[in-house]
């Protein structure tokens, strides 16, 4: 249950508003008054159509995790969730008919979960019809279109598998798809990626392979605790090895020094934690590669380890240290 919008104070509005200006790029002033501007001329609410393709529905659980209120409010509140198969009330004949009076009229934002099989349709079929088409069916009449987790931005998971699986940029080729590109998706991106076409009425720059760059334009190298580690080249060699708790592990598969994303910055659960933090290397889950190009992912014999990220590779890119590498133990 969400708190009403007319509820929220505006000592939290505004504490929100500070909290998010600086990632859409505009003051908490500018912020707060377009965001109003919005509210009041959206009344109507601006429809949301979610499509769930080859997927966990572990994106639907990350977003409706979201755990600040005013976040919640703005969204769920402004915008109106006409089709979710996940949360939805309305079954069977219901939902497909509300899924096409949704259509019909257009002027939606089109948010996509999963992937899409190409090699059968069979594979992924919707009230008796296949998924690809609805994905082209729903894109055609879409005013934006949202790739929300690694699956639907670029294959994911079920890519590794034998359905032909690949992200929606390949079904829909003639309109410009925003990539939210981590397993699962950030519930903070996909808020921020929604309220900044409503506050704007554009989509925000993105970088070569589709993603925000105001969430992606940082490797996770860039901000990861354990870099100087890496720069003196101290690597986890031993997970047993309590002298090693805190070193760098790269040489573990983590695969932070080539992925782009803010999850040391943004972090995970509230702020709480991410991956590296919690002792785990980085699977590279914002990548395109993720993740048959990844595996495995806790050790540097990944395919993509093997290709491009040798010992040599990792010296000629960052600076590291001349120092030999001595595991177990400091040096």
């Amino acid at each position: 249950m969400t708190t009403p919008l007319e509820n929220i104070s505006r000592r939290d509005f505004m504490k929100y508003c500070a909290a998010t200006a600086a990632v859409l790029g505009l003051s908490e002033f500018e912020l707060a008054t377009k965001v109003s501007e919005a509210l009041v001329a959206t009344r109507a609410k601006t429809p949301v159509l979610w499509l769930e393709g080859q997927d966990c529905a572990g994106c639907t659980i990350s977003f409706a995790g979201a755990l600040n209120p005013p976040i919640a409010s703005l969204i769920l509140d402004t915008l109106s969730v006409r089709y979710h198969e996940t949360i939805m009330a309305a079954s069977g004949y219901e939902a497909e008919s509300a899924y096409h009076k949704i259509v019909k009229a257009g002027g939606y934002v089109l948010c996509v979960e999963g992937s899409i099989p190409t090699a059968d349709d069979r594979f992924c079929m919707i009230g008796r019809r296949p998924f690809r088409e609805m994905v082209e069916e729903a894109g055609a009449r879409a005013d934006a279109i949202i790739a929300v987790g690694a699956c639907a931005a670029y294959g994911g998971i079920p890519a590794a598998g034998p359905t032909g699986a690949v992200g929606i940029n390949r079904i829909i080729k003639h309109k410009p798809i925003i990539n939210l590109s981590t397993c699962p998706v950030h519930c903070d991106h996909l808020v921020g990626i929604i309220l900044y076409l409503l506050t704007t009425g554009t989509a925000p720059p993105v970088d070569e392979i589709g993603r925000p760059k105001m969430y992606f334009r940082e490797l996770i190298h860039d901000n990861c605790r354990r870099r100087s580690y890496f720069d003196n080249e101290m690597f986890l060699t031993d997970w047993n090895d309590p002298t090693q708790k805190n070193w760098c592990l790269y040489m573990k598969g983590c695969k932070g020094p080539e992925t782009y994303a803010d999850c040391p910055v943004r972090r995970w659960n509230d702020g709480l934690n991410f991956c590296i933090d919690c002792g785990a290397g980085c699977m590279g889950c914002a990548e395109p590669d993720f993740y048959a190009g990844m595996t495995p992912l806790y050790t540097a014999e990944s395919g993509r380890s093997r290709n491009n990220r040798s010992r040599k590779h990792a010296s000629s890119v960052f600076p590291l240290k001349k120092q030999d590498m001595k595991g177990g133990g400091q040096k």
